[in-house]
């Protein structure tokens, strides 16, 4: 069976097909639940057809995956590291496909869906060197003729539920470092990124059975929240990370935790970039459309507030304006294209619903003594471009901070501009979000980035100057505070979550006494 369109059959090539079985369980691949499609954004026609898996092929695969947890622990931390060395050299090999139906069926730009998959080849990388690095420590003991070790043992199995915007990123920063720490992986994949999940799983797939290793290893679903559902429930599951909403992941949080599990919680963003007056306006201004067109808005870590101080107001906001109108909008495979569609039908609805709410509440208000600001004027944007995809144009709103759609998330390429007085102002309004992910400020004061960088400033996990609150380096731990869910994926501290921390005492002379001034019986 061939491809409905000439420009899919370079799926072929990593070993997709027009019908698609979407669960690897057992060194396998199968599938009897329901039939859904993979849908192009661009035009919203399907690309494939894939079969999701049931309750019957999870149950199947957990059992495999438990067992193949058994061999793969056992296996050396820097053999195991040499098996995902292996998966980056596999991936790095199709990397321009990959990158390409990543834009295909997600629709961000081509250099971003390439870079996406760069990313989880960075990753692996990355956990090869930390496959010889998880070093323990011996600790001083109170007591004579005592030593105490600590040590780091593999969890099990590792649960990783990834969402649309980085169907594959997200993935790299988790399994890869629990890969190495001695953990089988089960992932799930979003269910609107189907043949992402599928083409990244066979290659990996690949590499464990070169090596004459249990396919189980690496697990993975195609499937909707029945499937989620299932994997925060399982007490085989030591460590579930999940991406998504700050609502569902609360859902999947309190789940997990009933059972005492571990949950990595990767939620909203709500991200705040401040122009201070002494400011280069230039780079700034360049930054924030990247920050807050880039991925037509649908990172975790899109600018979606912009503070500009009074003095400069006017003037970055005229730049901003014009460079704006400049976009260009259209299929992300073709060159100079900024700005691609939504992920989905209902994406654009929501765009279309957070415009009419940003109206709704337009009103003149008195804030701070700087004279009347209007709350939900459109600048620039604020419509849906009609045509058989997803695209709506990239909007500028002047609003008050206080406006009650300020604090939600708005999936869109939808900018809240408002202006402030003082460095504690920006400061202030910036940690006045629910949410806790990223920040930046422009500026060329030591005092402001200091202030910026220490317990009085940014709230968020990632903290930037100088440069957008979107993209971040792998060797950072990734992750923010409040409602953003605390969890941490990348980086170095990562190794610290994926295995199990124990700690070991030992007698190594049975005439000495115990601890704390008590004598042994």
């Amino acid at each position: 069976m061939e491809f409905a369109k000439q420009e899919y059959e370079f799926l072929s090539e990593i070993g997709l097909s027009p019908e698609t079985p979407g669960c690897f369980v057992n060194g396998k691949w199968k599938a009897h639940g329901p039939t859904v499609s993979s849908i192009n954004p661009v035009n919203n026609q399907k690309i494939a057809t894939v079969v999701e898996a049931s309750l019957e092929d999870y149950e199947e695969g957990m059992k495999a995956c438990s067992e193949a947890s058994k061999i793969w622990m056992e296996l050396p931390a820097p053999k195991r590291g040499e098996v995902v060395r292996q998966i980056g050299d596999a991936l790095r090999e199709k990397l321009h496909h990959l990158g390409r139906l990543l834009s295909i069926e997600m629709g961000k730009i081509l250099p971003e869906g390439i870079g996406e998959v760069q990313e989880v080849i960075d990753m692996c990388d990355f956990a090869v060197g930390l496959s010889r690095q998880l070093n323990g420590s011996v600790i001083p003991s109170e007591r004579p003729n005592h030593m105490m070790l600590e040590t780091w043992n593999p969890l099990g199995v590792v649960g990783v539920i990834t969402a649309f915007n980085f169907p594959c990123a997200v993935l790299g920063w988790n399994a890869c470092i629990a890969l190495v720490c001695g953990n089988c992986v089960v992932w799930k994949g979003a269910p609107t990124t189907p043949l992402i999940t599928i083409a990244i799983t066979k290659l990996v797939s690949e590499v464990f059975e070169r090596n004459k290793l249990p396919g189980a290893i690496f697990t993975s679903f195609c499937g909707g929240a029945e499937i989620g559902q299932a994997i925060a429930k399982d007490p085989r599951i030591s460590l579930v990370s999940f991406t998504g909403s700050t609502k569902v992941g609360l859902m999947v949080q309190q789940t997990v935790h009933q059972r005492f599990g571990k949950c990595l919680l990767e939620l909203s963003g709500n991200n705040a970039i401040i122009i201070m007056d002494d400011a280069d306006i230039k780079l700034a201004v360049r930054s924030v459309l990247f920050a807050a067109v880039g991925t037509a808005g649908q990172r975790c870590t899109t600018c979606r507030r912009l503070l500009i101080h009074e003095s400069i107001y006017q003037t970055v906001l005229d730049q901003l304006v014009d460079v704006y109108k400049q976009v260009k909008i259209g299929d992300p495979l073709e060159k100079g294209t900024l700005l691609g569609p939504l992920h989905t039908p209902e994406s654009r609805k929501n765009f279309e619903k957070g415009i009419e709410n940003i109206k709704s509440q337009a009103c003149s208000i008195f804030l701070h003594c700087i004279g009347p600001i209007l709350g939900g004027k459109i600048l620039t944007g604020g419509s849906v471009i009609e045509s058989e995809g997803n695209f709506v144009q990239p909007t500028i709103v002047e609003i008050s901070p206080t406006a009650d759609i300020v604090k939600e998330e708005l999936f869109a390429p939808v900018l809240y501009v408002m202006k402030f007085q003082t460095f504690e102002e920006a400061v202030k309004i910036n940690n006045s979000v629910p949410q806790g992910l990223s920040s930046s400020i422009f500026t060329r004061s030591p005092e402001n980035i200091f202030k910026w960088l220490g317990p009085h400033g940014s709230d968020t996990g990632i903290v930037n100057v100088n440069i957008p609150t979107n993209g971040a380096e792998i060797g950072g731990a990734f992750g923010g505070e409040k409602a953003t869910g605390g969890g941490r994926e990348a980086g170095r501290s990562t190794a610290i979550l994926h295995p199990q921390q124990n700690i070991y005492a030992m007698l190594y002379n049975s005439q000495e006494g115990s601890g704390q001034g008590l004598a042994m019986f």
